[in-house]
C-alpha cells in the first residue's frame, strides 16, 4: 500500500458503506468515545499501516512527530501569562484562532491575544500581549482595528482577570471587543458591543461599495444571558413560546472604520426562517437508521463571507447554508442543505472560483477522539458541495487518512486555501490529529499531499489540545496549537506539488488575512504560473515530459513566436477535447496556460 495512499470517497460508495457498517460501528464508536479499555473495535476504513503518524510518542514539549512534504521552520511555546501553569490560577488559556496584517500574526487565546512579528517567518518574535479573558478569543483585524470574540460569563468590560461572580452584573461582557492597535505597544479597547449569547466566533465582512465601514457577523452559541443584564435578551428556546427569542438569529454589527467607538448592532436577521417560521430549518435528531444525530439549527458556529462573490457560507448546527451578502448589512439565506453524516456543521470554505463549498463537521465538539480507525470516514469529516447558482449538491468527503488514538481529540477544524493556480488545495487543522494538506480540485476524489502531526499530549488523562487553526499566509503556513504554542511551516516539492506550483503560490500576497472573510486569489502573468500549469498538464497525462521541456526552453529563452504558437495549439486542443465530450479540468488548465503564454509573449 502506498505511503501517500489517497483516501477517496464518492457519494454513493460512502452511502452504501455507511449502511453496511452501521450496526457494528455505532457501538464501537460509543465504546471508543468513552476511552474504554475493552478490545479495539473493528476498523471502519483502510489506511496505510506504515503511516509515520501511527504510534507517535506522547508529551508536550517532547512528543514524537511526523512530517511529510513540509519543513517545520519555527515553534514557540505559549508566552508567560498564557501557559498551563497560568491556567491553574486564571482559568483556561488555550490558543484559538489566527488573523494576520502585514508582518504581524494575531493569535487568539481564551485569556487574551498575543501578537507576533513574523517579518522572518523562521524566527517569529512576540511583539505584544493583550490580557483580556473571556473566551474563546477568536480574532480579526482590519487596518488599525483588532476584533475579539468573548462568550464566557467571566468576561469583564474592563478586561479584568478577576471575573464576574454575580448572575446579573453590569461589569460582565459577552460580545465583540474592538481594540485600537495603531500603537502596538499600547493597544486600547475602544468599543465593546454586547450580544445576548456572546460571540463564539465572528466574521469580518468587507463592504466593497463603502470601505469606510466593515460589518461583523456574530455567531453566538452560548446560553442567552438574563434580560436584566442586557435588555431585550429573551431565553425562550421555542419561538412559539416567545417570537422575540434570542435564538434562531445572528447579529450584524456595523463598524465605522474611523469611528469604531460608534460600532452598533444594525440587524438581527432570522436567517433560518422558512415559510414564516423563524425555526424553519433542521429540527434536530437523526436522519434515519445509521445516521448522525444532528443538532437543531438555532445558531451558526461559523460564517465565511466571500464579498467579491456576494456570498457567504454558513455552518449552522444542523444545516449548511448559503447567504446572499450583496447587501452586507442584510444577509439573506438562499439555500440550506443537510447531511445525514454530519453532527454539527462547524465551518465553511469556498474554493477560489466559488464553485465548491467545503463544510466541516465538528462531531464531538472538538474535545472527543473522533479519528479512530473504528469511526466512519464520513463522520467528523469535510463534505464538499458543488455550487451552481444557489444550488448545492454533495460531491464527496475528506477525512484525515491516518487513525488517531483514544487519547487524542481529533475532528475536522479550521483551515484555508493554499493559492496554487489551477488547483483547490487546503491546509487544515485536526486538533491532535495535527495538520493535513489536501487537494479537492475534484471534490469526489480529494487526497492528501502533506502533513504534520505530534503524538498525544498525554496517555494517562484526556486533555484537549492540538491545532485549532492552520492557515497559509504570504508564503508560509502558521499553526495555532492549543497547548504547545505557535508553529510555522513551509512547503517542499513532491510528486503531489512541484516547485513551480509552490513558487506560483508565493506570488499571491495580501495586506490582511481573516479566515472568515475570504478574498479572491489572483495570479499575475509570470513564468512560475505558466510552468505550474504545464506541470499540472503533465500530471494529468495530457502533456508529455518532453513537450514540457520544450515549452520551458521557449519560456526561458523568451521565444515569443513559439509561445504564441503553443498557446494556439493549447486552445485548439481544449476545444477539441470539449467537443468530444471530455469535460475534464485539464481543459481549463490548457486555456489558462494559453493565456499565460500569450501574456509572456507580449
Amino acid at each position: 500500500m502506498n505511503m501517500m495512499k489517497r483516501l477517496t470517497f464518492s457519494f454513493w460508495t460512502l452511502f452504501f458503506a455507511a449502511m453496511l457498517l452501521t450496526a457494528p460501528v455505532s457501538s464501537a464508536q460509543d465504546t471508543a468515545s468513552e476511552a474504554s479499555d475493552d478490545a479495539p473495535a473493528a476498523p471502519a476504513w483502510e489506511w496505510d499501516e506504515n503511516d509515520p503518524r501511527i504510534g507517535l510518542a506522547p508529551g508536550i514539549e517532547d512528543a514524537g512527530s511526523a512530517i511529510r512534504n513540509l519543513v517545520h521552520v519555527a515553534e514557540l511555546p505559549r508566552p508567560a501569562g498564557f501557559t498551563l501553569a497560568d491556567e491553574e490560577r486564571g482559568g483556561r488559556m488555550s490558543n484559538t484562532d489566527l488573523a494576520f496584517r502585514g508582518n504581524l500574526a494575531f493569535v487568539g487565546n481564551y485569556g487574551g491575544i498575543n501578537i507576533y512579528d513574523i517579518s522572518d517567518p523562521s524566527n517569529p518574535q512576540l511583539r505584544t500581549s493583550i490580557v483580556c479573558p473571556g473566551g474563546q478569543g477568536d480574532v480579526s483585524v482590519h487596518q488599525n482595528l483588532l476584533f475579539m470574540s468573548a462568550q464566557e460569563t467571566r468576561g469583564r468590560l474592563d478586561c479584568g482577570t478577576e471575573g464576574v461572580e454575580e448572575e446579573v452584573s453590569s461589569e460582565r461582557f459577552r460580545g465583540v471587543r474592538i481594540f485600537d492597535i495603531s500603537n502596538l505597544d499600547r493597544p486600547r479597547q475602544v468599543a465593546a458591543v454586547q450580544t445576548c449569547r456572546g460571540s463564539h466566533t465572528h466574521t469580518l465582512v468587507s463592504d466593497l461599495a463603502n470601505p469606510s465601514r466593515v460589518f461583523i457577523y456574530v455567531s453566538g452559541t452560548s446560553r442567552v444571558r438574563p434580560g436584566e443584564e442586557l435588555p431585550g435578551c429573551v431565553a425562550a428556546t421555542d419561538p412559539d413560546e416567545d417570537p422575540n427569542t434570542a435564538y434562531f438569529r445572528i447579529e450584524v454589527i456595523e463598524v465605522p472604520v474611523d469611528a469604531p467607538e460608534n460600532a452598533r448592532i444594525v440587524n438581527e436577521p432570522r436567517i433560518f426562517e422558512q415559510d414564516g417560521n423563524i425555526a424553519g430549518l433542521w429540527q434536530g435528531g437523526d436522519h434515519g437508521e445509521g445516521t448522525q444525530q444532528s443538532r437543531r439549527t438555532n445558531q451558526c458556529h461559523d460564517i465565511t463571507a466571500y464579498p467579491e462573490l456576494g456570498l457567504a457560507g454558513g455552518a449552522c448546527a444542523g444545516n449548511g447554508i448559503l447567504l446572499d451578502i450583496s447587501d452586507p448589512a442584510n444577509p439573506v439565506r438562499t439555500e440550506a442543505v443537510v447531511d445525514p453524516n454530519f453532527a454539527y456543521w462547524h465551518s465553511a470554505t469556498f474554493n477560489n472560483d466559488g464553485t465548491t463549498v467545503l463544510f466541516t463537521d465538528e462531531w464531538g465538539g472538538g474535545n472527543a477522539p473522533r479519528c479512530l480507525g473504528s469511526d466512519l470516514p464520513t463522520w467528523g469529516a469535510n463534505a464538499m458541495f458543488k455550487r451552481r447558482g444557489n444550488d448545492m449538491t454533495l460531491a464527496g468527503y475528506y477525512k484525515l487518512p491516518a487513525p488517531q488514538t483514544k487519547d487524542e481529540n481529533c475532528v475536522a477544524h479550521n483551515g484555508s486555501l493554499i493559492p496554487v493556480p489551477g488547483r483547490d488545495i487546503k491546509v487544515q487543522a485536526w486538533y491532535q490529529g495535527g495538520m493535513s494538506i489536501f487537494d479537492f480540485t475534484d471534490p469526489s476524489n480529494a487526497y492528501e499531499i502533506a502533513f504534520f502531526d505530534r503524538g498525544p499530549i498525554s496517555t494517562t488523562e484526556r486533555l484537549t489540545g492540538g491545532y485549532w487553526s492552520t492557515y497559509w499566509y504570504n508564503g508560509a503556513i502558521y499553526g495555532s496549537e492549543i497547548v504547545r504554542g505557535f508553529d510555522v511551516f513551509t512547503l517542499t516539492p513532491s510528486e503531489h506539488l512541484t516547485q513551480n506550483e509552490i513558487d506560483a503560490a508565493m506570488l499571491v500576497t495580501v495586506d490582511e488575512f481573516n479566515p472568515q472573510n475570504q478574498m479572491r486569489n489572483e495570479w499575475p502573468v509570470h513564468v512560475s504560473v505558466a510552468k505550474a500549469y504545464a506541470d499540472q498538464l503533465v500530471r494529468a497525462g495530457v502533456m508529455t515530459a518532453s513537450e514540457r521541456s520544450a515549452l520551458f526552453s521557449a519560456i526561458d529563452q523568451g521565444n515569443n513566436s513559439v509561445l504564441e504558437a503553443r498557446a494556439t495549439v493549447l486552445e485548439h486542443s481544449a476545444l477539441a477535447s470539449l467537443g468530444a465530450g471530455d469535460t475534464g479540468h485539464h481543459n481549463t488548465i490548457r486555456v489558462r496556460l494559453a493565456e499565460q503564454l500569450r501574456g509572456l509573449a507580449d
